[in-house]
């Protein structure tokens, strides 16, 4: 089953900034959600908070991507997209 793959305002924004390599990458990471958002083999998936079904995708060794599944509306929203770095704080944000 696909979902719609949406993405925040402020976060497209963001990726426009980014170098046009990366942009492509995550894209088209982010599309895949649509079809298989849930976590499984490999670890590039993950539960974060399960109160508010948070779930983070590692892009490459560079980005992470943190977004909700929608199951009601049959939608993946894109919340954020950061560098691993900031990726790591906002960890710490989320599991308060």
């Amino acid at each position: 089953m696909s979902r719609k793959v949406v993405i925040d305002r402020r976060v497209l924004k963001y990726l426009s900034e980014l170098p046009e390599k990366s942009q492509h990458i995550i894209k088209q990471k982010c599309q895949a959600l649509g079809e298989d958002p849930y976590p499984g083999q490999g670890g590039d998936k993950e539960l974060l908070h399960l109160e508010f079904k948070l779930y983070r995708l590692h892009v490459g060794r560079s980005f992470t991507v943190f977004y909700q599944i929608c199951e009601n509306e049959d939608l993946v929203k894109i919340l954020e997209i950061a560098t691993i770095d900031r990726a790591h704080k906002l960890y710490r944000h989320f599991q308060e």
